[in-house]
């Protein structure tokens, strides 16, 4: 892991052509991801107040996006939407559930186990409604969008997976039950957009979460 410099901001290189690109880090942990690879892509855009931040960050790593996704319509990941479209014209991928409110349309609309690129698309509501993550299994990769965030988060050690809880999630136990939809891949990583991602045997971690306790017997 290396980090790019962009002045006091740095940009987070995860692996080759993965930025992490943390737009601020109190009182909640925003981000986008920009991924280098067949095309250029940005996942979600961050919240309004810090679009002029994700631009700078974009230009810092001198990737310009052809293609931007988003997981979902909330307002920490759609703020820059209009920013980003203005300055770089990517074809936007977007959840058939979301409602924008933005100034530029979608050029696509995407549902549950659609291909984008190297992204599978694996609709999981419950955090919202259109909330989505986005699996690549030729990089081993997933970006959870928020159906899961870093545990250190909510003050747990880094490097495990919590749900978006309380205020934050429409049916929390809509979430959990349909986070098992990540079960059916495999991937090493798991990238979060609140708290730590998980950068080791995220599909592991992720099990260990889900499978507790194992369909509902206790040990006395």
């Amino acid at each position: 892991m290396t980090d790019r410099p962009n002045t006091n901001r740095p940009v987070t290189e995860i692996g080759s052509g993965i930025y992490d690109l943390t737009l601020t880090r109190e009182p909640a942990r925003y981000r986008a991801f920009l991924f280098d690879w067949d095309v250029p892509t940005l996942i979600d855009c961050g919240p309004a107040e810090s679009r002029d931040t994700l631009l700078e960050r974009i230009d810092a790593c001198g990737v310009a996006p052809e293609r931007l996704i988003l997981t979902h319509a909330d307002h920490d990941h759609v703020g820059g939407f209009d920013a980003v479209v203005d300055r770089y014209d990517p074809t936007t991928w977007v959840p058939d559930q979301s409602r924008l409110g933005t100034d530029n349309d979608p050029d696509r609309r995407y549902g549950h186990e659609d291909q984008i690129g190297p992204f599978t698309a694996v609709h999981i509501p419950g955090h919202t409604e259109d909330n989505h993550a986005l699996v690549a299994p030729e990089y081993d990769l997933a970006i959870m969008g928020d159906a899961l965030i870093g545990a250190d988060w909510r003050g747990l050690p880094a490097g495990y997976f919590v749900l978006v809880e309380g205020i934050y999630s429409d049916d929390l136990c809509a979430a959990e039950r349909n986070a098992e939809r990540l079960q059916e891949y495999a991937f090493d990583v798991g990238l979060v957009f609140h708290g730590s991602s998980v950068l080791a045997d995220a599909r592991v971690k992720l099990d260990a979460f889900l499978d507790f306790p194992n369909k509902g017997e206790w040990d006395d």
